[in-house]
């Protein structure tokens, strides 16, 4: 089983299905690539490098990338095209490792601290709030008690979407009023989450990007805060993208990294796109972590990012 001990079978079959469309839209041509050449020549790697950048894998990533084949082609004397697919996915798993330090085996928190306190962040529509959710399923799954907070009080929407999954989940939801202070939910469901002995603590933020330096004192007054009732707090905060929108994620992701700390990712939607690619740019470009990635609708459909399995899948290799 190897990397997959900790994938239910289930789990691995997400995962496959949710990278399909990236799998046949863009990896897929790896096979074609290959079909017929001998040897991986400058030709070849140059269609490889638009083969790469097409998959929103990035400019910048995909040169590291070519750079790293032309390397290994060199010192260890490959010459067959058939053996390029190897290389790749050997040497885009190194690249992910740089930035992945271990592949998180499921929702459980170790030795951390509690309460963990977690500060969800990203543009609205990234999904978000459906990301708490899930994430608080998890953990919950997991034997931890969860409490969410409701800080995104810019939209009445982000309040109810909320306090639906609390619902769903069975844990508890603090908010205040729309339009309320966001630190003040924050210092409340902190304190609550304390006095209740929380393990998990997860907080909605605003998700508007439309005046950095309003998102930027915002975010430093929420953590701030956070800080008074739980020294060090937030432990994690999680920077949610959505894959579908390819290089649009790159930019959301160095909008969120100028206004306040980022030292985790996830990327949703991936099932319903060919742009999974930009998992790996994203990874190599911000040298953040990708910890969790979307796969679908349900409830399960978050998973812990696990880079082999990740590269496994889009290659196809069972």
């Amino acid at each position: 089983m190897g990397f997959f001990d900790f994938f239910s079978k289930e789990k691995k079959e997400t995962l496959d299905k949710g990278l399909e469309k990236t799998k046949e839209g863009v990896f897929s041509k790896l096979a074609r690539l290959v079909a017929g050449r001998t040897t991986v020549d400058d030709d070849l790697l140059d269609d490889l490098e638009e083969v790469l950048i097409t998959s929103d894998v990035g400019i910048e990533t995909t040169l590291r990338i070519i750079e790293r084949i032309q390397q290994r082609v060199a010192r260890d004397k490959y010459l067959s095209a058939n053996e390029l697919q190897t290389i790749l996915r050997e040497e885009i798993v190194a690249l992910l490792t740089e930035n992945n330090n271990s592949d998180d085996n499921g929702f459980v928190l170790g030795d951390s601290r509690r309460p963990y306190v977690i500060m969800v962040v990203g543009v609205n529509g990234v999904g978000k709030t459906t990301t708490i959710g899930k994430l608080a399923y998890q953990y919950k799954k997991n034997g931890y008690k969860v409490y969410l907070g409701a800080a995104d009080t810019f939209r009445a929407a982000a309040v109810e979407q909320l306090d639906i999954w609390g619902e769903r989940v069975g844990v508890p939801v603090i908010k205040q009023k729309m339009g309320a202070d966001p630190a003040s939910v924050a210092f409340d469901t902190l304190s609550s989450a304390k006095a209740g002995g929380a393990d998990v603590v997860i907080i909605d933020t605003a998700g508007r990007l439309h005046n950095k330096v309003g998102l930027m004192n915002e975010l430093t007054k929420i953590r701030k805060v956070m800080d008074k009732v739980v020294p060090g707090a937030p432990d994690e905060i999680l920077l949610v993208l959505d894959g579908s929108t390819g290089q649009n994620a790159f930019e959301q992701a160095r909008q969120f990294m100028a206004a306040t700390e980022i030292n985790a990712l996830a990327v949703t939607k991936l099932d319903g796109t060919a742009k999974g690619g930009v998992v790996i740019g994203i990874s190599d470009q911000f040298k953040i972590p990708v910890k969790y990635i979307g796969l679908g609708e349900g409830i399960e459909d978050l998973q812990p990012f696990n880079r082999k399995a990740f590269v496994e899948s889009l290659f196809g290799d069972k």
